[in-house]
């Protein structure tokens, strides 16, 4: 096993630093590698996990258990199923408070390779580096300002009620290269996936007085049932946003839910929206801006999936 070790000074009470880092449900908005987090398990002290995050360009996947002990202020944690080149994994989180006040956040790691090959190593060794010092600087960020991070955060959604197939509905949000000719602000689509159910999207969107800004997203996809995403490059009034597309069978047809989750970055209020702009004002912003656009396309997902049944020349 190879052994690596980072650690960061946080000015904040040890317990703050503990409840971040324990919440893995909020880790795609807090740390900027994760995309997605689906909870398996967890007994409130044992829990088990599957993580999508970014490794340098690419998505990976892997199934991880953790131990929390609250008391002593540590969760270990150890990778069940790895995703190559790493054959396996494991570490801990430990939080050991400074006599000044503050604490010392330690985030240790502990992995092998496959084959032990020295290329996939230092492969490894960078992308460990670089993802455990960005987690350590996203941690002590909503540490030492926790009080206003409520303030910053939005979750809302958006929900329509088709009359027709779940299908037909996943069908339209999966295959978002299509959006440019189905939905009218969507002026650009560059849509990857290397692997089934793993999409890399790069979209240009025009807003409401002709504006357009670039967004790049991950998408998770899981057929007939959701489609969760994030924002890997936001406009410059978040600091995140995730959403999750969802689709379910109910009386009468499907309903369809867009959620979002937004992190409003208060240093940029002034400079988009006017020097006497509020967070309040911007969190008003984001959520109209992407409640319209995200209510025109369930309208025109609706109008797909209710059309003719024959949809070859769509």
């Amino acid at each position: 096993m190879n052994d690596v070790t980072h650690s960061i000074t946080v000015a904040a009470p040890p317990e703050a630093v503990y409840a971040i880092i324990s919440d893995t449900s909020r880790w795609p908005v807090n740390f900027q590698p994760t995309v997605h987090v689906e909870q398996l398990d967890h007994d409130g002290t044992s829990e088990r996990f599957r993580i999508w995050a970014l490794a340098g360009d690419e998505v990976k996947t892997w199934t991880s258990r953790r131990e929390l002990d609250p008391e002593a202020l540590r969760i270990t944690f150890r990778q069940e199923v790895s995703q190559p080149p790493i054959a396996a994994m494991s570490g801990s989180w430990d939080i050991k408070p400074a006599p000044g006040g503050g604490c010392e956040l330690v985030l240790g790691h502990s992995y092998r390779a496959v084959r032990d090959d020295p290329a996939d190593l230092a492969w490894i060794a960078e992308v460990t580096d670089r993802n455990s010092r960005t987690e350590l600087a996203n941690i002590k960020a909503l540490a030492e300002s926790s009080e206003a991070r409520e303030e910053l955060w939005i979750d809302f959604e958006d929900t329509v009620v088709v009359a027709g197939e779940v299908s037909d509905v996943y069908d339209f949000l999966y295959r978002a290269k299509q959006w440019p000719d189905r939905l009218p602000h969507v002026s650009r689509m560059d849509l990857t996936e290397s692997r089934p159910g793993v999409q890399i999207m790069e979209m240009d969107t025009v807003t409401a007085d002709g504006s357009r800004h670039t967004t790049k997203s991950v998408r998770i996809c899981f057929p007939d049932e959701r489609i969760v995403y994030k924002q890997t490059v936001v406009p410059p009034l978040m600091t995140a946003h995730t959403g999750v597309w969802t689709v379910a069978a109910v009386r009468g047809g499907v309903s369809v839910t867009s959620q979002h989750t937004v992190a409003i970055r208060p240093e940029a209020v002034a400079g988009v929206l006017g020097e006497s702009a509020t967070v309040a004002d911007a969190r008003e912003f984001a959520r109209t801006a992407l409640s319209t656009n995200s209510r025109i396309t369930l309208e025109h997902a609706k109008a797909f999936a209710e059309g003719p049944s024959d949809r070859s020349a769509v």
